[in-house]
């Protein structure tokens, strides 16, 4: 379906240089209208205000007002979708970008090097990220769920496969936040993240929650109470000894949800436990499915409680989840199907 209007963007840069290379890309897009332009948070704040923009891209280290404390402002009084430009070579930037994230932006992007070629290229993931964005609705709104069935909680949790894309991040906070650190399963996660950010994604989920949080190393065995995370540009998968593999990605989505969720099915059949979550596009469906039909639990996040209903959408279709959960009641739920599992094993 063919968008009616333009895209509406408002640029918030401190740097005039970079406002201006980005207006510039933009505007060569005809779908794309530039709105307005933000010196600092403040301005953005304001300029959302009184615009109303589709999507804002949104600077992190801005003066009077960080990316940070704009979105989290943006978000309480003119809601909008906001796209996170961070540099990536900053710790401190990273860590801002996924606190903003939380706050309320769907996405973060890094921003480009000094070469000319390199500034197009930025300019044409801004221009597609700008697309995508501008279909997410902005208003969300979560309703409790019904607790979901133990069907494989006899057959025990030999680890759990979680996977994501837009929204992801604060999605898996809220999981991993609700996750007890003495849990008798390992946690892996594919989250569709680009290269650079997998380092401050780590750091950030490290705050949150309990369990240790940690980049998958090739080969070494997973351990329960721990959280693995697919090195940038690698897949995650578990091989039938419970040892970690990180092959190079070679696929559209990084790292793949389907290849770790079959690689749980393959390894782990009825002990294995997938949920899908919020995100665009259909990965994982396939994977959730093979878990399924391997005899372990299969979930997805519902509608309500996901920033994106694209991929828990492709799942529910294609027959993988059994049960849609908003996102609040998976982390009791997994908790549930290992304490099962340890009770069925002191019996």
């Amino acid at each position: 379906m063919t968008r009616r209007h333009p895209i509406r963007i408002l640029v918030a840069d401190d740097s005039l240089t970079m406002r201006n290379a980005l207006m510039a890309l933009l505007a060569q897009e005809q779908d794309l209208r530039i709105v307005g332009e933000a010196r600092d948070g403040v301005e953005a704040v304001e300029k959302a205000r009184e615009l109303r923009p589709d999507v804002i891209t949104m600077d992190v280290n801005m003066p009077r007002l960080d990316g940070l404390g704009a979105t989290a402002a943006i978000m309480a009084e003119s809601p909008a979708r906001v796209l996170m430009v961070c540099a990536v070579s900053e710790d401190r930037q990273l860590d801002l970008s996924f606190r903003a994230m939380a706050a309320g932006a769907l996405e973060v992007i890094s921003k480009p090097g000094p070469a000319q070629d390199e500034l197009h290229r930025f300019g044409r993931r801004v221009a597609e990220a700008v697309r995508l964005m501008a279909e997410v609705p902005v208003v969300r709104r979560h309703k409790p769920g019904h607790g979901p069935s133990s069907r494989a909680a006899g057959a025990g949790v030999g680890a759990i496969g979680l996977v994501a894309s837009t929204g992801g991040p604060p999605a898996l906070a809220v999981v991993l936040r609700g996750l007890p650190a003495d849990l008798t399963a390992p946690v892996l996660i594919a989250q569709h993240i680009a290269a650079g950010f997998t380092s401050g994604l780590t750091r950030w989920l490290s705050e949150v929650a309990a369990m240790r949080v940690q980049v998958a190393r090739e080969g070494e065995a997973a351990q329960p109470g721990r959280v693995y995370l697919a090195p940038d540009g690698c897949d995650l998968e578990l091989d039938e000894a419970g040892r970690v593999s990180t092959p190079r990605s070679s696929g559209l989505h990084c790292p793949s949800a389907n290849r770790l969720l079959q690689s749980l099915a393959r390894s782990l059949g009825a002990r294995a436990v997938g949920v899908v979550m919020t995100g665009m596009g259909d990965d994982g469906a396939q994977g959730l499915l093979a878990i399924r039909h391997a005899g372990g639990a299969a979930f997805a996040q519902d509608e309500a409680s996901s920033v994106v209903f694209g991929m828990p959408a492709a799942a529910r279709a294609c027959g993988a989840a059994e049960t849609l959960l908003p996102l609040e009641d998976i982390a009791p739920m997994l908790a549930g199907l290992c304490s099962a599992r340890r009770a069925n094993r002191e019996r």
